[in-house]
């Protein structure tokens, strides 16, 4: 884990206690070379066409990244998933209960634009793949914001994102069905095009067995009450296994300039694109707003809610600049 230490004659920091707080820390540090060793030698085939469809916005991921980081994490997630399961059978067999199929929920939270939901299509993608091939289906949080509607009544529109722009007793109520083994189940869907909920257009979820359950907002404490006033409860306590995708701030802040400007080029050109105003701006002009967007609000909202939740994850990919994961930090237990 990296820690940094400010020294100063005030607050004189020694070696022998950063050393005790590194030894001392809850994750295992593995740097990149060690970590893609742990992949399987199975091959992964992959066209050009299917990880074209992999990355987003802005996304570099090549195969290599595939191969040397997130098999490997696949790996380890089928460890996890099938000690879920074995588990489950114990328990039923010691109950003597009827057999009920709960689905295993990996949470992924982290930054606007820092690669989440790329994270979730390759590991839907590679997970797929296990033998034998699990139901699994990738669930966003972007379906449980509130209506453009109620967030202008609420004046939350510009904070679309925030924890309080979300129908947390709606995403919680979804989580409980789906842990109390409810087979059927539908979840909003959400466009980024018309920057709003598709009403009518739910994702239908059938006999799940895996649910990548990926957004901003996922790991933290806020809490959301559902059943009475003696319950409280929070959408990390629905999560298996949970992911944090990490980066410098001001690496991810590039990285949505990067991505508003092209999506000058290609989606706000489109006439029903809610943000079809700034497909004629100029490139300066670009830059410039996109940057005060990050600033007022997504950076902000990195700042107050999303990274101090970073170390209730399970693991964390730590990013660099050119996209790539140089460490991987992982809960000893």
């Amino acid at each position: 884990m990296r820690i940094c230490f400010k020294y100063s004659e005030q607050s004189p920091c020694r070696y022998k206690e950063m050393e005790k707080l590194l030894v001392e820390s809850p994750y295992v540090s593995i740097e990149r070379e060690k970590w893609k060793r742990l992949r399987e030698r199975k091959k992964i085939d992959l066209s050009d066409s299917q990880l074209e469809e992999i990355r987003g916005l802005n996304e570099v991921v090549s195969l290599k990244e595939i191969i040397e980081i997130y098999a490997p994490l696949t790996r380890l997630l089928k460890i996890y998933y099938d000690n879920y399961r074995s588990l489950n059978r114990k328990r039923m067999a010691y109950l003597s209960t009827d057999k009920v199929s709960i689905p295993y929920v990996i949470g992924i939270a982290g930054s606007v634009a820092v690669g989440k939901s790329t994270t979730a299509r390759i590991l839907k993608k590679l997970i797929s793949s296990w033998d034998p091939s699990p139901n699994i289906y990738i669930v966003t949080t972007d379906g449980f914001l509130f209506p453009n509607s109620v967030l202008q009544q609420k004046g939350l529109l510009d904070k679309k994102g925030f924890p309080e722009s979300y129908d947390l007793k709606a995403m919680i109520r979804f989580l409980y069905r789906l842990k109390s083994g409810t087979r059927e189940l539908t979840v909003p869907q959400y466009s980024h095009l018309k920057y709003d909920i598709l009403q009518g257009e739910d994702l239908k979820i059938s006999n799940p067995d895996i649910i990548l359950f990926e957004g901003l907002n996922v790991l933290q404490t806020h809490m959301g009450r559902i059943l009475d006033d003696s319950h409280d409860l929070m959408v990390s306590d629905f999560f298996d296994f949970s992911i944090y995708v990490d980066a410098d701030e001001r690496i991810i802040k590039t990285w949505f300039i990067e991505r508003f400007m092209k999506l000058m080029e290609t989606a706000f050109t489109d006439p029903a694109s809610y943000f079809k105003h700034y497909a004629s701006i100029t490139k300066e002009e670009a830059i410039e707003i996109s940057g005060n967007i990050w600033d007022r609000i997504n950076g902000l909202n990195l700042k107050m809610n999303i990274e101090r939740t970073k170390f209730h994850a399970d693991l964390i990919l730590h990013k660099v600049q050119d996209h790539r994961i140089d460490q991987i930090l992982l809960r000893k237990i």
